[in-house]
């Protein structure tokens, strides 16, 4: 059965009533299912089925959650029993989750977990949530150079079990400083006789502790990684990170890129109630409203031309929207160009002039096609002259500001993504009202 189909088929038999088979159709779906399931649908009947799962598949469930629906049900367990979700989770997410807790609650989880996990746990809280550290886990296995392969076989044979998404073990001197990795494959294949040494790839470079998380994700799409080792800025091995967390970060990325133009939350609940919808969502809907009453007051210093030369309310629009449509294209690439380290200030210069000349190639194309129809329609070639040389300053003004609002936003700590088409628009739009009312009012008044 499709895993759409058993989701149906749990919510149908919720529909009708039957708790215990209900309960007994949650039992044969996966964590990954369950948390599906959950995210799903509404919050009454989400709760109704939390409490129906067995404790083992609700904890392991929870590290699958968006972070605002796993809150509302971390809010309802006390210490222990998030300890006890400890054991049903990858460590890796279950410190994510602890991330994302309050202070004084992550520290009563510490206090009762035995000495080496919690130590392992605050090793990773000490960085930040977006960074190397904040993504690694502590589960890496180091071999010195001078150690045989059948040596580091005999050791493995002993662990019985190794981490998860293990492809190599970390080379290290007998002060912990990285030296190298030893693929699993070359291990498996080399004469047991050899030193790590003989065998080991010097040439893998570790990843810094403090790198963002975005970086790391670059690196490990553009070398094909499914592990990478993490060290300080002394060169000593912290951990490893796997292409599961950067996996987490790349999705999280492109929700990002998707929801956060339109000022949503990456983790916002589908499902959230009205109230707390509303509060999400009024203040990005406030800042919009400003940019409207700032373009509202640029149309309104030329009343009397709009008065006078009606057409012009009716042509308005074009202008305005031209002039969005073609800045958000050349923002969308910049940004991702950026976000790939494809854009630095060494070419930043020639992306700029080359969006120049395209908008300005595009303006005279697409402000030809809009001056003869304006012209036809309202009979007055004036007209269509006006609207051509508007539509050719907004394009380029959009090209120029799609260019370098990137840069500039980030500079001032402000994320591109979010607060980029915001600006963009209200940008175009008063270049685009101001440049053409202004012409009219020259030529008509």
């Amino acid at each position: 059965m499709e895993p759409q189909e058993k989701l149906h088929e749990v919510i149908q038999s919720f529909g009708a009533g039957t708790l215990d088979e209900t309960r007994f159709l949650l039992e044969s779906l996966s964590p990954q299912e369950v948390a599906n399931l959950l995210t799903s649908t509404p919050p009454k009947v989400r709760w109704v089925l939390w409490e129906l799962l067995d404790e083992e598949s609700a904890y392991q469930a929870l590290q699958y959650l968006s972070d605002d629906i796993r809150a509302s049900f971390l809010e309802s367990m006390d210490p222990a029993e998030l300890v006890a979700a400890l054991e049903e989770m990858e460590f890796d997410d279950f410190v994510d989750i602890l991330q994302q807790m309050p202070t004084t609650l992550t520290q009563e989880v510490l206090a009762g977990m035995d000495a080496n996990d919690r130590a392992r746990v605050e090793a990773i809280l000490s960085y930040p949530e977006d960074s190397a550290g904040g993504l690694m886990n502590t589960d890496a296995i180091t071999v010195q150079p001078r150690h045989s392969v059948e040596l580091v076989l005999r050791y493995l044979r002993l662990r019985k079990e190794l981490p998860d998404a293990m492809d190599a073990l970390i080379v290290v001197n007998t002060q912990g400083e990285y030296l190298g990795i030893l693929p699993l494959t070359r291990l498996l294949t080399s004469d047991p006789s050899v030193t790590v040494r003989e065998i080991m790839d010097s040439d893998a470079v570790p990843i810094p502790v403090g790198m963002p998380d975005t970086d790391v994700a670059r690196i490990f799409t553009e070398q094909d990684l499914v592990s990478a080792p993490v060290v300080d800025d002394r060169g000593q091995v912290l951990g490893r990170i796997t292409i599961d967390d950067v996996v987490d970060v790349i999705l999280e990325d492109a929700d990002e890129a998707m929801l956060a133009p339109a000022g949503l939350d990456t983790d916002e609940d589908t499902f959230a109630p009205i109230l707390k919808t509303v509060r999400s969502r009024s203040l990005w809907l406030g800042i919009n409203l400003l940019t409207a009453f700032l373009a509202s007051a640029v149309i309104n210093v030329f009343e009397d031309t709009i008065a006078k030369v009606v057409a012009l309310a009716v042509l308005m629009p074009i202008v305005a929207s031209m002039g969005g449509v073609a800045g958000s294209q050349v923002l969308v690439l910049v940004i991702r160009g950026m976000a790939l380290g494809q854009i630095s200030r060494s070419n930043l210069n020639y992306l700029l002039n080359r969006e120049i000349a395209v908008a300005a190639l595009n303006g005279l194309i697409l402000a030809g096609v809009v001056a003869f129809a304006a012209a036809l329609a309202f009979q007055d070639l004036v007209l269509g002259a006006i609207i051509a040389v508007a539509m050719v300053v907004n394009l380029v003004v959009a090209g120029i500001s799609g260019s370098i609002l990137p840069s500039l936003l980030r500079r001032l700590d402000i994320d591109p993504a979010i607060a980029g088409g915001v600006v963009l628009t209200t940008i175009t739009d008063v270049t685009g009202f101001f440049v053409f009312l202004g012409l009219a009012t020259l030529v008509y008044l």
